[in-house]
């Protein structure tokens, strides 16, 4: 706290000191200091910090969920068209049930 005491405002040199900048770390008066956030710091370090929070942050658009939604579906529609074909393949006596009305095993050939 002595190196304190000794210090002066770095605006104004006839004013003794009283606290010291976290950002800058220059040493200030009560007038030039201030409180912000729970810290203690000047007026041009406060300047710098409201500009910075002012400043819009660039949104970035994330495609990948879309990419993966639009995958997802073409992978959909091309095994729903693949198991309509291969369906749509197999001979009409597999769907009338006259298939598997015949045996697997000729019972000629067994004689």
């Amino acid at each position: 706290m002595a190196a304190l005491a000794r210090q002066r405002c770095l605006h104004h040199g006839s004013r003794e000191a009283v606290a010291r900048c976290l950002d800058c770390r220059q040493f200030f008066c009560r007038e030039c200091i201030t409180e912000h956030d729970e810290r203690v710091v000047c007026a041009s370090c406060l300047k710098k910090v409201a500009q910075a929070a002012a400043k819009p942050a660039r949104r970035r658009v994330n495609l990948w969920p879309v990419l993966q939604t639009a995958a997802g579906l073409l992978l959909t529609v091309v095994f729903f068209y693949l198991v309509g074909s291969a369906l749509l393949a197999l001979p009409d006596s597999f769907h009338d049930g006259s298939l598997w009305e015949q045996p697997f095993v000729d019972s000629s050939d067994s004689e």
